[in-house]
């Protein structure tokens, strides 16, 4: 079971490696295999599932988004913790979101959804 100390460092870090614009930083919190859900995937990924599997897919796609967003900056606004997942309240340039990640026994994110109002 997660426990509230790593589930707000692992908020800061994500954040912080998000406001870096680093992709490398980013992907390192993620599996090889993980899937990523969200409805932006199908307008900058064109994948109209809105879902992508594996760090190559969802590193181009989000490569993508860093580049059309050079302002992008997150903001932590809570942190909340389940059993075996963290969900984010973060501010974002487009406004509010929600993000859900789901970990693996090594402490990375093997799926996550985005949510947007």
């Amino acid at each position: 079971m997660l426990t509230r100390a790593w589930a707000e460092h692992f908020a800061e870090e994500w954040v912080a490696a998000w406001n870096s614009h680093d992709l490398e930083r980013i992907l390192g919190h993620y599996h090889d295999d993980f899937t990523m859900a969200s409805p932006r995937i199908a307008d900058i990924a064109g994948e109209p599932s809105g879902i992508l599997r594996g760090k190559a897919a969802v590193g181009a796609y989000w490569a993508k988004a860093l580049a059309a967003l050079p302002d992008l900056r997150f903001t932590l606004l809570g942190t909340f913790v389940g059993a075996d997942s963290v969900a984010l309240h973060y501010e974002g340039v487009r406004g509010p979101a929600v993000e859900v990640f789901f970990f693996d026994d090594a402490g990375l994110v093997v799926r996550a959804a985005a949510h947007y109002r």
